[in-house]
């Protein structure tokens, strides 16, 4: 009688993976993630990551995802603290020029995500998911056309500050979302 041998059982393999996956988009960009990076970051055998993953496009949907579930989550959760509009809108600074979107990471995989889902069509319903979430937390204190603005201005804002050398400071960002919504 033969005794096969037996598996190491490594329930969180396919998470490290997708978390590498992140790591390796951030330090090369999507046009350098390859399956053999991601091992490596993964600490896990080349053979891991296609078994969990058939293609790398899989893999990079499932990582973005992720991603956009986390950061419209963190986003969700800012802005079901407020329960009146006034908060609403401290919400959506603390948003911008806070930790929620400010994080140069999330930023810099932002935009990875979105050169991405340009060129693979089906990619967009990550983009569309994360955009529908955010549009809802905001629909909470604002109309459709106003919580639209105000999701475009949180990117907008979040990828010029991240460049420019003289970034917007909460006082003007105020400014700007009290004209969007006419609280000025």
């Amino acid at each position: 009688m033969t005794v096969e041998p037996r598996r190491r059982n490594d329930p969180a393999r396919r998470q490290r993976i997708v978390d590498a996956t992140l790591i390796v988009i951030e330090r090369h960009g999507v046009a350098g993630t390859t399956h053999r990076r991601i091992a490596e970051a993964a600490a896990v055998p080349l053979g891991s990551v296609t078994y969990y993953f058939v293609t790398l496009e899989d893999l990079l949907t499932t990582a973005f995802l992720q991603l956009a579930t986390t950061s419209s989550g963190a986003f969700a959760a800012r802005l079901d603290a407020a329960t009146t509009r006034c908060e609403a809108i401290e919400g959506v600074i603390d948003i911008i020029a806070g930790s929620v979107w400010a994080d140069p990471r999330t930023l810099l995989l932002s935009y990875e995500l979105y050169a991405y889902a340009a060129r693979h069509p089906d990619v967009t319903t990550v983009m569309q998911h994360w955009m529908d979430n955010s549009r809802a937390a905001l629909g909470r204190f604002f109309d459709p056309v106003t919580a639209r603005a105000l999701d475009a201005l949180v990117e907008g804002i979040g990828i010029h500050n991240s460049i420019d050398t003289a970034p917007l400071d909460r006082d003007a960002i105020r400014v700007i979302i009290d004209r969007i919504t006419g609280d000025a």
